[in-house]
């Protein structure tokens, strides 16, 4: 089946059941139409799950194609190299690298911290 099929809520309603697998199977969306004109989609949880993701990302990160592009053109131009590396960034944040180096740790203040706030909150 196309990834997008357009098809009338009657016939919806009379092959639910197997539009309902297709989707949660292969990926599909469905455009439902009453008398031609589109009314709703139909599209697996993983993908709707997605896209509230997308657009999570897309509301924090306003300017995130921008920051894309940037990092494209220092990857180019070799600027990347000057970034802080992963350890200096947390170092700045409070954060360290666990003895063992395998596991990043958050010191007990931040997570005493960040339990308290979280107790609190939950109230």
């Amino acid at each position: 089946m196309d990834p997008q099929t357009t098809i009338s809520i009657t016939e919806a309603r009379k092959n639910i059941f197997k539009i309902v697998s297709d989707v949660e199977k292969t990926g599909a969306r469905y455009t439902l139409t009453e008398k031609g004109k589109p009314k709703a989609v139909i599209l697996s949880a993983d993908e709707f799950d997605s896209w509230l993701e997308t657009i999570e990302v897309m509301e924090d990160w306003p300017n995130y194609q921008k920051d894309i592009d940037k990092v494209h053109k220092d990857i180019k131009s070799g600027k990347y190299l000057t970034y802080p590396t992963l350890e200096e960034t947390m170092k700045l944040s409070g954060l360290f690298l666990a003895e063992n180096k395998a596991k990043y740790a958050v010191p007990n203040q931040i997570r005493a911290k960040r339990h308290k706030t979280t107790k609190k909150n939950s109230k």
